[in-house]
């Protein structure tokens, strides 16, 4: 696996790069820790040492007992500059958390301390993942040095927003989680070969809207997590993935190409540009069914307490796109259906609409409805159907892909 440089910077974020060390460790790579000093204040250096196996560097001029090799090698016949060595060994860097303080000195290309040397010299991919006080991270100062870093090939992961260390406070500037953090980190590298290599995937997330006036709309409450999980999953065994996000305030999957829309007809004509080079389209997106016939062009103001609407029928984007397909696509609905027949009318669509496969869910059931973590499927398939039971959405979103595996496999058996 791969030889990851992890820096730790000061700030009450600190403890949290220890969760992420030990993801890096776990998932197989080979992890160096390198602290500034006032790192220390907040997190111990025998707390990296325990999980990744290797001591933790602060000084440049301190002695590296493995002579600049990660975890897993044979230390060299002779003592290196530990941190040419190691920077010229890493196969990607990530400052996390990034403070205001070393932000700036990355920016200036400052070098007082083993962290910041490490991270000059090196000449792998490199990323900053900040976090501090939201006015400290809106300070032009701050943005402007994280902007100098970008423009240098330098990967800024954008913080979180939430509650901030200051009892009260909330806004952007929270360090991400550590699964996200391991998903850039891997990004950086180079892609490992996957039984996708070569499959270009297309997916549709979130829920459309369609525009009442200049302030109201039509929508609903689909956040678009399990279409970016199906993304995530179809990158990781090695496709190229388009995913055309509508209304989605989510941050993409590494490794995924993004589209944003809003209405259905942009959604549409989304899909269909991508469509021609797609071996796969996961139509996961919540498609409104009407829109207003009408659209005032400015605010309808309430005027007698009563406003009717007139809707029509928004383009069926998923039939379109099964009348439209070449020999090979595979086509995926999702219905997500409410009350009694419900699994009843997701049949249907199978059949109506001409598709492979119809993911279905009970959005009656609030634990697996809109906005949810979990999910619980069934795969409608012209020859059966499969249940996947109530799991995180990432392990459902695997479980459909193997159905359009298995799919995929008995088509080229049929036409071979």
């Amino acid at each position: 696996m791969a030889r990851v440089l992890l820096g730790v910077t000061g700030g009450i974020a600190a403890y949290r790069a220890i969760e992420l060390a030990r993801g890096l460790t776990q998932a197989g790579h080979g992890v160096r820790v390198l602290m500034t000093p006032t790192a220390e204040r907040f997190v111990g250096r025998a707390s990296f040492e325990g999980i990744v196996g290797a001591p933790v560097l602060v000084d440049e001029f301190e002695r590296d007992p493995l002579g600049g090799r990660f975890p897993g090698e044979r230390p060299g016949d002779f003592d290196p500059i530990s941190h040419l060595e190691l920077s010229a060994r890493a196969d990607a860097y990530l400052v996390a958390p990034a403070s205001a303080n070393t932000i700036a000195k990355l920016a200036a290309g400052l070098c007082d301390s083993m962290l910041t040397t490490s991270f000059v010299a090196c000449r792998a991919p490199r990323a900053v993942a900040p976090a501090m006080n939201d006015r400290m991270l809106r300070d032009p100062a701050t943005e402007a040095n994280l902007a100098t870093l970008a423009d240098r090939g330098v990967r800024v992961i954008p913080p979180d927003e939430g509650p901030l260390a200051s009892r009260g406070e909330r806004g952007a500037g929270r360090l991400p989680s550590p699964e996200r953090l391991l998903a850039e980190i891997e990004a950086m590298l180079p892609p490992a070969p996957g039984p996708w290599d070569g499959l270009r995937v297309v997916v549709t997330a979130g829920g459309t809207r369609e525009p009442i006036d200049p302030v109201r709309f039509i929508g609903n409450r689909s956040s678009g997590r399990m279409g970016l999980a199906l993304a995530e999953r179809a990158a990781a065994r090695g496709a190229e993935v388009v995913v055309i996000a509508a209304n989605v305030s989510l941050p993409s999957p590494s490794r995924v190409r993004r589209i944003d829309v809003e209405s259905t007809e942009e959604m549409a004509a989304a899909v269909a540009a991508e469509l021609p080079a797609a071996d796969i389209l996961l139509m996961a997106a919540a498609v409104a069914d009407f829109r207003p016939e009408a659209r005032a062009e400015a605010k309808l103001e309430r005027a007698g307490g009563e406003l009717q609407l007139r809707l029509a029928a928004t383009e069926d984007i998923v039939a379109a796109a099964a009348g439209a397909r070449r020999p090979g696509q595979t086509i995926v609905g999702f219905a997500a259906e409410h009350g009694a027949e419900a699994i009843e009318r997701a049949a249907r669509k199978l059949e109506r609409k001409g598709l492979d496969a119809v993911v279905f869910n009970d959005v009656s059931r609030p634990e697996i409805g809109f906005d949810s973590e979990r999910n619980e499927v069934t795969i409608l398939e012209p020859g059966g159907r499969h249940e996947v039971p109530l799991a995180p959405k990432e392990e459902v979103a695997d479980a459909i892909l193997d159905r359009v595996e298995a799919l995929r496999a008995a088509q080229t058996a049929k036409s071979g």
